[in-house]
């Protein structure tokens, strides 16, 4: 055991408790669990500090009165609200919600109070969601391979709520290529990085355009697990989810001068409309079910999927105040997979 650490190195001859001085080199220990007095043990002598003080004096010390019911009723109250709106009065545009994880963080952002611009490429499932959402949802056609377009978005969110707060840019397209690079189609690699890395750097321009001179603002972007390790895709999609995460990463050390942070999300596969229709042409004689069970066998994390809720929840704390000090993050939401791998050693004989 080592030696015994002196309680204050002070040079002063008294420490302070409360309004109490106690001599130097005293270790305090409560030996005494009343709440009208407090016996202490000083060092190897004993001593007894006697003080007529009620927990209630100790909790309302700094207020000249106790708190009544309803001052404590309000507060609850307040905290409360903040929980359940913490994008209260905050507007936001998220590119690809008509459906998935866009409309599943369209929904939350909504019922935390904001107002949100859905913005995709289509045009009648885009119209659909926003009715289905409220009048809190508004759409915008927007072809992100089209800078004008998502210039225009972002302008469309300005024109009707004067603001914009949150930027998430979750648009993207699966990558129908052959596995092998030797077969790769390059014309088919340019449309996906148009798309998937093209659009989003659209989206951080537009969005940063706008936000630098209010000097705030939070930008999101969809990345995969697939732009963290090898062969999870196809070459092609995994290169434009590195991609992302890349442009997370170097964007975040200029928007920080300017008080805006830049995050994205690597969600783990789930069964969206985006990822069934890859899947249904990987088993074309597979039915929804069998898919959806494919997709949800694939995770690590027992008694658990990876849905868009969850994608929606990790965008509500990188927009939110939860996150005021969380830039240049890549946040995984994997249930594990990515964080181990197994030797697969054959069993002992």
């Amino acid at each position: 055991m080592g030696p015994e650490v002196p309680v204050s190195a002070s040079p002063s001859p008294s420490l302070v408790l409360g309004q109490k001085l106690l001599p130097q080199n005293s270790s305090v220990v409560q030996t005494s669990t009343s709440t009208k007095c407090s016996m202490f043990k000083i060092g190897s002598r004993s001593a007894s500090i006697s003080r007529s003080v009620s927990l209630a004096q100790v909790f309302n010390k700094g207020f000249s009165s106790p708190p009544s019911l309803e001052a404590l009723s309000y507060a609850f109250t307040r905290s409360s609200h903040a929980a359940k709106n913490k994008l209260e009065g905050k507007v936001a545009l998220i590119t690809g919600a008509a459906s998935g994880i866009g409309k599943a963080t369209a929904t939350k952002f909504i019922n935390h109070g904001a107002k949100v611009v859905i913005a995709d490429i289509q045009h009648q499932l885009g119209q659909e969601t926003a009715n289905e959402l409220g009048p809190d949802a508004t759409f915008i056609s927007c072809d992100v391979t089209k800078e004008s377009d998502v210039s225009n978005a972002v302008d469309f969110a300005i024109s009707k709520h004067n603001q914009l707060d949150i930027m998430y840019n979750n648009a993207g397209v699966a990558c129908k290529s052959p596995n092998s690079i030797v077969d790769l189609d390059l014309a088919v690699f340019d449309r996906v990085m148009n798309i998937n890395v093209r659009g989003v750097m659209a989206g951080v321009k537009h969005a940063s355009r706008v936000m630098i001179p209010r000097r705030s603002g939070t930008i999101l972007c969809t990345a995969s697990i697939t732009g963290l390790m090898g062969g999870l895709a196809q070459h092609t999609y995994s290169v434009s989810k590195f991609a992302v995460v890349g442009i997370v990463k170097s964007h975040a050390a200029e928007l920080c001068k300017h008080g805006i942070r830049i995050n994205c999300i690597s969600p783990f596969a789930m069964p969206t409309p985006f990822v069934m229709d890859e899947m249904s042409r990987m088993y074309p004689d597979a039915d929804d079910e069998k898919l959806v069970e494919i997709v949800y066998r694939a995770g690590t994390l027992a008694g658990a999927n990876c849905e868009p809720n969850d994608i929606a929840n990790a965008a509500l704390y990188l927009a939110s105040d939860d996150a005021k000090y969380v830039s240049g993050h890549n946040l995984v939401v994997d249930g594990g997979f990515t964080s181990f791998k197994n030797l697969m050693f054959p069993a002992p004989g």
